[in-house]
């Protein structure tokens, strides 16, 4: 097998390129870089540079390069952005995807890994989502990634090609600090940039019905991740033209937003900047917490990092990339 990686110089791609590179798999990357970075990858990856949109490029590459499966990660991700934007995100993540899968048929492309979302969803109201609840995503990004999976499962029965959509919930962590997420749009780096500039993190609503009346979230390594896609890649590889896998890629843990405030405190040395309560975000549910029993039925996986690690790595990478953090 050649499996060629699409976003595969970005946070999640990167590490899913090493993580099947060190298992022994044969990759290539295809990333625009505007978000993702070269120097991510190792040096025995190929990179090719451009877009998912452009199909005679797209022809060149899977045919130039004998890739015989792809793992689908390039997308534009910010929900804020996509309500903003919608029309950008349907291009890039629905129209994309069309494009990609116009080539992958015609290049006689076998397997296909799609990178979905826990977005699809929207806001269950269950204490485990498990993948027949039911989908109803509420912003752009999240139906853009529901509108992919229905793409992939088509045309995977349409053209016998093996497809699995994974599902994943909230990822952090690195596998090394040089491939850390350098964005702040998701809870940790946000907490991190408030520690570094020495104000309090910010929590958005108390009043949950939770425990601690804050959000609670299922919270995955991005190294576990990385393992996922490579399980669901080396399953597809085996059985060829075998149908559709559709799997949460989470924990089954929940951990509420104070108790991930109060460890940032404890690893950044800052416990005294204690979180600070702002007003509720619209459309953020209660809680959203993966059941992970399919997955570990179908592919034998599971999540090996706790929470700690998580927070520990992703401190570690944030702080290469800010090293004013350390001085905080």
């Amino acid at each position: 097998m050649t499996w060629l990686i699409t976003g595969g110089a970005g946070y999640i791609g990167a590490h899913v390129a090493r993580a099947m590179t060190e298992a022994g798999e044969r990759v290539a990357v295809l990333d625009d870089l505007s978000s993702g970075v070269s120097g991510r990858l190792p040096e025995s990856v190929p990179l090719v540079r451009g877009s998912v949109l452009d199909r005679e490029l797209l022809d060149r590459t899977l045919t130039g390069l004998g890739v015989t499966g792809v793992v689908h990660l390039a997308a534009k991700k910010q929900v804020g952005e996509s309500v903003e934007k919608p029309l950008l995100y349907y291009r890039e993540n629905v129209h994309g995807l069309t494009v990609l899968l116009e080539a992958v048929v015609a290049a006689g492309v076998r397997s296909f890994v799609f990178s979905s979302s826990a977005a699809v969803y929207g806001m269950p109201d269950v204490d485990l989502v498990t993948e027949r609840t039911p989908c109803l995503p509420i912003n752009p990004y999240g139906e853009t990634k529901l509108a992919g999976e229905w793409l992939v499962r088509a045309t995977g029965a349409a053209h016998g090609i093996a497809t699995a959509c994974l599902r994943y919930f909230n990822v952090a962590g690195a596998a090394r600090p040089e491939l850390a997420d350098t964005g702040v749009f998701n809870i940790i780096p946000m907490m991190f940039d408030r520690v570094t500039r020495g104000e309090r993190p910010l929590i958005f609503g108390d009043d949950y019905a939770t425990p601690d009346g804050t959000c609670v979230r299922d919270y995955i390594h991005i190294e576990d991740l990385a393992t996922a896609h490579l399980a669901a890649a080396r399953r597809l590889a085996e059985r060829p033209g075998a149908g559709d896998l559709t799997l949460n890629v989470g924990t089954g843990f929940g951990v509420s937003v104070r108790e991930m405030a109060d460890l940032i405190g404890e690893i950044t040395g800052r416990p005294e900047l204690t979180p600070e309560t702002a007003p509720r975000r619209p459309g953020d549910p209660a809680r959203v917490v993966a059941s992970n029993e399919l997955i570990a039925k179908e592919l034998g996986w599971s999540a090996r990092h706790g929470l700690r690690d998580m927070v520990a790595s992703a401190w570690e990478g944030w702080c290469l990339h800010h090293p004013e953090a350390r001085r905080a």
